[in-house]
């Protein structure tokens, strides 16, 4: 997998080398402490961090040569690789020093607002039930089979990126399914990737805070089916896998020049779902597809997940999964960690644990509960700093709306003042609350202890917002936090009482 510095100098227009062109890279990286014998260092200046000051500790760790924007005085024995702008110069450099690893693996890209992470699950569940090696990136780890590795974004930068899919080449992984972003996507992270199906959830709002308004999102995702259908491929099969039911289906639709195969519930689609039956330990549906009809009982419930399996489903088979390897897969299927997940701690009411951290996301869960519940429901729910200021209002009216009682909490203040934060969710809550029990409880573990001690027999307590997440990142740095565990910890808090 080496290089010269030549060979990766020369794709490039106008770079300017310094030093021994003929010297080999074996490895490129912008993180210092990862730098190794033979690495390309790649100076990347930041808002608050310039790579440029972390030369000497990546010299000192075996870094041989420097990429950079800037006119700088190497140290000795480096050479220097200096460029116009190194977000695409990374863009060409990266993928080819890998050796375009996504051109010798099957690719499945799957972006949306709300569903990505359960449907790369149950995709990787049927692909493995038909033999085949399956890698995963997404929200919650990377995984190569079955061994796991941390992830820090949704879809990682190019550099991790391209690192993680050489990793998984020569592990002879089969299929990669992928949380592709709207950030990865209008960032171009994914550049120099193959993909082969491509699949839309839903669009509902979010991330406005990087992308301004909600045509420029839609776009940011329709990207990726541009990307399916580039002329530039070398493998054959390439599929758009859409919910027709969203209003965003048909521009996805319109952006993919290659197979289509749509699903959905209210509209025709090739995949359409009749006969549903929600109830609290799972769903059944019949998928009509053609004249054939695919039953199913699942374990999973919400009229979401009705979506997110068909969307999985599409998926499976337009990359050739057999009929009875997905209908055996699926009703296997039990949960993702961290959705719509049930924390069992012998109490005679049910907690449950979500991801749903934007308006459709929180109705969704909310909307699944409602059908389920035989008493109350309590939720407990907060809104992330730095990010997305509109949407607080408008969750805090949704879970007015569909809860019985109300806890406003933090979730991810960042840097953000916690209060400031409650204060825009709470006007929302009051707007729609009405006589409801409503409060705000600034402290997220004070807020679940409150929520599962006020709970009685057969009331369903939601805890959204974190899910998988087992961090709280506060404006003096990051603490662990696991909704889970401290839901857990008040469960049994209250028995022991």
């Amino acid at each position: 997998m080496a290089k010269s510095l030549g060979a990766l100098a020369a794709l490039l227009q106008d770079a300017e080398l310094t030093g021994d062109a003929n010297i080999e890279i074996k490895g490129i990286e912008h993180d210092s402490r990862k730098a190794a014998e033979g690495t390309l260092f790649v100076c990347i200046k930041g808002a608050h961090v310039d790579g440029h000051k972390f030369i000497p500790q990546a010299k000192a760790q075996g870094a041989v040569a420097i990429m950079t924007e800037e006119d700088i005085e190497a140290p000795e024995g480096m050479a220097v690789l200096k460029v116009k702008s190194l977000q695409p110069a990374l863009e060409k450099i990266v993928p080819f020093f890998h050796d375009y690893p996504a051109q010798r693996m099957r690719v499945i890209g799957i972006t949306g607002t709300n569903g990505k992470t359960s449907i790369s699950y149950m995709l990787r569940a049927m692909l493995r039930g038909m033999g085949c090696r399956v890698g995963l990136i997404g929200t919650i780890q990377i995984m190569i089979e079955d061994q796991v590795l941390p992830i820090h974004n949704t879809t990682p930068d190019i550099v991790e990126l391209q690192h993680t899919l050489a990793m998984m080449c020569e592990q002879n992984i089969d299929y990669v399914v992928m949380e592709v972003s709207s950030h990865a996507l209008a960032l171009n992270r994914v550049a120099g990737i193959e993909f082969d199906t491509a699949v839309f959830t839903n669009l509902t709002q979010d991330h406005l805070d990087f992308h301004k308004t909600l045509e420029n999102y839609k776009l940011a995702k329709a990207k990726l089916f541009e990307l399916v259908s580039s002329q530039q491929h070398v493998k054959n099969g390439k599929t758009a896998v859409v919910n027709i039911d969203d209003a965003a289906g048909q521009t996805m639709l319109e952006h993919a020049q290659c197979r289509h195969i749509t699903y959905g519930i209210d509209n025709p689609a090739t995949l359409q779902a009749a006969d549903i039956q929600v109830l609290a330990d799972g769903a059944q549906f019949n998928i009509k597809i053609g004249d054939s009809v695919l039953p199913l009982k699942l374990h999973i419930t919400g009229i979401f997940n009705v979506y997110n399996v068909m969307a999985a489903i599409g998926t499976a088979m337009a990359e050739g999964v057999p009929a009875p390897v997905i209908k055996k897969c699926m009703e296997e299927f039990t949960s993702v960690p961290g959705r719509f997940e049930l924390v069992r701690g012998g109490q005679d009411f049910a907690v449950i644990v979500d991801y749903a951290h934007t308006p459709d996301g929180l109705e969704n869960i909310l909307n699944t509960a409602r059908r389920i519940a035989k008493k109350r429901i309590i939720t407990v729910f907060g809104c992330g700093g730095d990010r997305d200021n509109t949407k607080r209002p408008i969750m805090g009216r949704i879970a007015a709306q569909l809860s019985d009682v109300i806890i406003a909490t933090s979730d991810n203040p960042r840097s953000e003042d916690p209060q400031r934060i409650l204060d825009m969710v709470v006007a929302g809550v009051e707007e729609a609350a009405g006589h409801k029990m409503h409060e705000a409880i600034i402290d997220r573990r004070e807020a679940i202890f409150h929520a599962v001690d006020i709970a009685e027999k057969d009331d369903i307590v939601i805890i959204a917002g974190k899910g998988h997440e087992n961090y709280q990142i506060l404006n003096e740095g990051t603490i662990h936090f696991d909704d889970k565990e401290v839901a857990m910890e008040a469960i049994q808090a209250k028995k022991a009482k």
